[in-house]
This record gives C-alpha cells, structure tokens and sequence, in this order.
C-alpha cells in the first residue's frame, strides 16, 4: 500500500478495503448489471475498475457476451469509455455521452441511449426509473457504484475530485460502492458543497448568492457498502485548449455587443447577471471577450469551468464561479494546480441536480449561452441529432438552462464546413430536423453574421430578423422563398400563425443528403 493512499485515506477502517488485486474488484461484476461512475465531461471519472472490467472481457472472451447498462453523471473520458465500447459492453447508456466508440455503437444500434435533462438525470435515478426492468436486487437502482474520490475524511466522508456530477446520488442508490482514490491529482477537499435532495416535497434550494453554500463538504453514505478501494494514479486526460478561430470571435464579439446594449439600456447591470457558458471555442472566445470587457464583479453560475475562466479570476473581474466539473486543459490544470490556493476559495463545485437546477438558474437571472446543430427561423433548436437521426453527445444542461434562464442565448456558425460546398451547410434551416429546445425558451441567436434578438415577438415576425441577421447570405434568398411560399399557402387554409410547407421543409436536408449541398435551385 503507497504513502500517498495511507495520506487520503484518513479513516483507518477504510484501509481495510483497499485492495491492488483486479480479482477482489470484478467478483462484484457480473452481465446485465446496472453500474454508475462518477465524472462529468470527461474529469473525475473512474479509470482503474473499467480498465479492469475490460481486461476481463478479453481475458474471458466474452466480448459481445457481457454487457451492462451504465450511468454515468454526464460523460467519462473518451479513452475510458470508449475501451468499453469497442468491446461491446454498453447494452445502456445515460445520460450523456462524448466518446467516438461509444456514438458509433448508439447510432448503429449496438448500445441504447437514454438523451436527459442533467439536472433532471439524478433524481430519476434516485426514484428508480432507470431500474424498471431491472431482474437482480430491483430494490437497488444499481448494482455497482464506481467513484473517483480525492479522500475518505476522518468522518467517513467520500470527497469527489474534479467533477462532483451525480456521484452523491449514485453513492445513495448502488447496493456496492468501489471507490478509486486519485493520489496523482492533488486534492480538492474544500471545494465541493454536496447537497441530495430527497424528492418530492422537499423544501427550496437556500440559495440567493452564487457563492452561497448549503451542503458538506464531501458525500455522506452507508461505509458499509464500499466493498473495494482501489489506488488511481492516472490523471483526468483532457483535450489541449484551442484558441478561438475567426467565426467564434466574431460570434463573441455580436454577444458582448448585446451585452453593452443592455447594460446601457438598464436591462442588465454593469456585473451582469450570473453567466452559463457550454464547452468549445465559442465559449472559449466569449469568456475570453468578457477579460477584455469593461465589466468587473462578475459572477458564474454554470455547468463547466473551462481554462477561459482562470484569466478571468486573473484580471480580478470574477469574483465567484459555481458549476460540478472543472474540465481544463493539460496546461490549464497545471496553471489551477500551482495556483490552487488563490483559486479554489472562488470555485464551489455541487452536484449536478443543484448547479443545473431550473430553481436557482430562474431565481439567480442566468445568462445561459449553448451551442446548436442547427436553428430554424422561428427559433426551433436542435442541439443533439444531425439530420434528425444521428446522436452527437446528448442535450446535456442546455435545456435546463435555456428554459430558465433570464437571458436564453442560442449561437453557432451560420455555416459549417463541408467537402462538397464551398459555402458550408447552413445552420439556419425552414424546419429543425429534430427538436430539442422549442421556440419558447429561446431569447436569442446569434451566428457569426450576426444577432437576432426574439424576445417578445410572434412566429412571423421573427422570421427577417433570424434570415437577415444570423443566415449567410448566400442561403438568405432561398429561405426567404420558402417563407413567402408557406405563408401564402398557409394563408389560404386560416393556418398561418407558424407558416410550414410539410412537403418541402426538409428539402435543404434531402438535397444534402442526395447531392451534397443544402443550396437547391428551386422549392418545386
């Protein structure tokens, strides 16, 4: 047993447990069984036990013979998860998912996958909805729970790395807890605030402040269930961070131009309003936009802290940021590791039910900004399946959070890169092939040419403002053909409040399908 796990483990009954033997771990894995890993995009997820699970496979041959159905907060690393998956060991999957393999298996069929709300993830969990059918122990929703832990406090607690995602929910539902203790990561003991609901009729969230706190500062659970604990000593693998490209900048630069608007008009103080932001560059370049900005005591209220937000806190322009997972990258968990002491009394990490919960999101006025696939022009959303059938990654907290939030803004390329059309494929669409967030929840637009501000207007109207202000202009006259030709048409039988051709919605999409491009030569 190492120095380093003898330090982490401060509770000497827990010692007992740990074991470097992969025999003591998969006797407690069995085919058909209902797991739950602790992570959320791609950071303190377990990396020991399912390195172990598959060994076993090919050792056994039982590739294609075992499978489980697996919950995981939001997503494991991809190397993780997708070791798994090229083993064809998902028969299940929720609630979200990053990994190349694992796409593959759900959309050629191989793995079912369940798309949920994040904040609405845990606590279907927690009522046993995932476990419907579930033949052994139905009592217990899962069967194995797998955490990554920082360390076992003197009084039992399990602090989370990372990411805290719906690591205290799975503790609270799995029959048998394996915990993976990371001595290659420094601590994080401090940072989290854990808080498990217990649903319906519960009281309200105490929380009027981002900083506010109102849980403890790791899980409590039953000890008596960890049957193992196991030494990690692999660090989260995250991607490198990119810098921003031109059409993320520009995109940036349209939403901080909003931001001065409101300011200016009183819609919005000079702190702003707590602010959401998604993972990728656009998120990136906003953020990074904001360091530059003018506006100092900001705060964060969000799902993700990405390496943007540590120059934030270094300009001394954030003064709080709240989320469940710090997904940085290589260099940015160097910069945070060396300089954890001025950071972490900044960042409060929660479960994911509480930092995506449409309570606090509504009562703090959120700013909420995501990325689509595509929008059409009355500001449907799809955020998750391309061309309506393929799954991506999953609806993750943008729904949560464009639903509730004060400010509920939508942005995106308005074209993206394609082999066959110099132009690109456009973003901007007559009909979303898949809806994920309809028009009511969306307040905002924004492509790379430009902003469409919907607040307050009706279907028709919004339709100049999303064509002329967020389409390229190469793809504005074909949908403003199409508009005109569903209006008139619609018109005519007394059903023009959202005008739609039903035969020819989709024919952008078919003719991309078909020939490669969305530009078509007519609507006929």
């Amino acid at each position: 047993m190492s120095e380093a796990i003898k330090e982490r483990i401060r509770l000497p009954s827990m010692l007992e447990k740990v074991t470097y033997n992969a025999d003591d771990i998969t006797q407690h894995v069995f085919n058909d069984m209902h797991m739950g890993w602790s992570g959320f995009t791609g950071v303190g997820y377990p990396k020991v036990v399912p390195e172990m699970m598959a060994q076993m496979v090919e050792k056994k041959n039982l590739k294609d013979k075992f499978g489980i159905s697996l919950v995981i907060g939001a997503s494991a690393g991809a190397s993780t998860h997708n070791r798994l998956a090229k083993l064809n060991m998902l028969k299940f999957q929720a609630p979200f998912q990053n990994a190349k393999d694992v796409k593959t298996c759900i959309n050629t069929g191989k793995t079912n996958f369940a798309d949920t709300h994040l904040s609405k993830f845990p606590m279907d969990l927690l009522y046993g909805y995932y476990a419907l059918d579930k033949k052994v122990d139905p009592e217990w929703p899962l069967d194995v729970g797998v955490l990554e832990a920082s360390a076992i406090t003197e009084d039992g607690m399990i602090i989370p790395t990372a990411s805290v995602g719906s690591s205290n929910i799975i503790a609270k539902v799995a029959k048998k807890l394996i915990i993976e203790i990371n001595t290659a990561e420094p601590s994080f003991e401090g940072m989290h605030d854990i808080e498990t609901e217990n649903p319906p009729n519960c009281g309200p969230l105490m929380i009027k402040k981002v900083g506010d706190r109102i849980g403890t500062k790791g899980i409590k659970c039953d000890l008596n269930k960890v049957v193992a604990i196991v030494e990690s000593t692999t660090p989260d693998k995250t991607p490198k961070n990119s810098k921003p490209d031109a059409k993320s900048q520009a995109i940036a630069d349209h939403i901080i131009d909003f931001f001065n608007v409101e300011v200016k008009a009183g819609r919005m103080p000079n702190s702003l309003y707590p602010l959401q932001s998604g993972i990728g560059n656009v998120a990136n370049a906003v953020v990074s936009g904001l360091v530059n900005s003018p506006y100092e005591h900001v705060t964060v209220f969000t799902e993700v802290l990405q390496d943007s937000f540590l120059d934030f806190f270094d300009q001394g322009k954030l003064d709080h940021a709240s989320a469940t997972s710090i997904r940085l990258s290589p260099d940015g968990f160097k910069r945070f590791y060396s300089n954890k002491d001025s950071y972490a009394p900044k960042i409060t990490l929660r479960s994911q039910h509480i930092s995506n919960s449409p309570e606090l999101i509504r009562r703090l006025g959120v700013i909420a900004m995501n990325t689509p696939v595509e929008f059409d022009i009355y500001g449907q959303v799809n955020s998750t399946c391309v061309m309506g059938t393929r799954m991506i990654n999953g609806i993750g907290g943008s729904g949560d959070f464009l639903r509730n939030s004060k400010y509920s803004i939508v942005h995106g390329p308005a074209c993206r890169k394609s082999k066959n059309d110099k132009f690109g494929i456009t973003t901007v669409v007559p009909m979303v092939t898949h809806c994920d967030h309809p028009e009511h929840d969306i307040d905002v637009l924004v492509t790379d040419v430009g902003l469409a501000d919907i607040r307050g207007l009706a279907p028709r109207q919004r339709v100049n403002k999303i064509i002329d202000n967020c389409a390229h202009p190469v793809y504005r006259p074909i949908l403003h053909e199409y508009y005109d030709l569903a209006y008139d048409a619609c018109l005519k039988r007394k059903a023009a409040h959202e005008p739609q051709l039903l035969d020819k919605a989709f024919k952008m999409t078919l003719n991309l399908q078909k020939n490669g491009t969305m530009r078509i030569d007519n609507w006929n």
